[in-house]
């Protein structure tokens, strides 16, 4: 019952882009910051990123700013939030490099092969078939590229692990300390594809 009751009042607030956008602008702003230099770091030139149930798009778009060489991809279940990111894309002229879906991560609506990296951000604990999307984003994913899970640390990893595991791909678990706090709040889950 309880469970329930969390998800009404969670679909209800979180259902709306700019609800969302305002309440975790400073909430996963430090994490953001930690992706952003990850994935700069680590994509490949020219390639595609793809942002897993990217909320309202900020991640996305400021993935996009700091490399402006990538494609950036960005899907939510949720239009309101879509249509935030979008506006987001568009207010940032970043429309061309920066794209927006609708969709379930358990069938991502993109061709076998096409993404280099893919991160998800505080996405995972709402995944209710972890082992559906694992292998969905698995298939997208090209030769060589990884998923990066990152989500609160109390989140258990066993079902990625579980999911990865189907697919034929090992997991790496690291903490992340985000700003000043002293304690890792997030962890971050990389999926890698075993290479045969």
């Amino acid at each position: 019952m309880r469970q329930a009751l969390l998800a009404l009042i969670q679909r209800a607030h979180f259902s709306h882009g700019d609800t969302y956008d305002r309440y975790t602008a400073r909430l996963f702003g430090g994490i953001h910051a930690s992706v952003v230099t990850d994935v700069a770091a680590a994509a490949p030139q020219g390639g595609t990123v793809l942002d897993a149930g990217c909320g309202s798009g900020r991640l996305a778009v400021l993935i996009a700013r700091r490399r402006p060489d990538l494609q950036v991809r960005g899907i939510d279940l949720e239009g309101g939030m879509i249509e935030v990111a979008a506006r987001r894309a568009e207010q940032e002229n970043l429309a061309d490099r920066v794209q927006f879906t609708v969709a379930d991560l358990a069938d991502v609506p993109l061709p076998d092969d096409s993404v280099d990296l893919i991160v998800s951000t505080a996405s995972m604990h709402h995944w209710a078939d972890v082992a559906a999307v694992i292998a969905s984003l698995d298939r997208i994913l090209r030769p060589g590229g990884s998923i990066w899970i990152y989500d609160f640390r109390l989140v258990p990893p066993g079902r990625v692990r579980s999911a990865s595991r189907d697919v034929g791909s090992r997991v790496d678990r690291t903490l992340v300390r985000t700003g000043r706090f002293p304690a890792a709040l997030f962890q971050r889950l990389a999926v890698h594809p075993t290479l045969s």
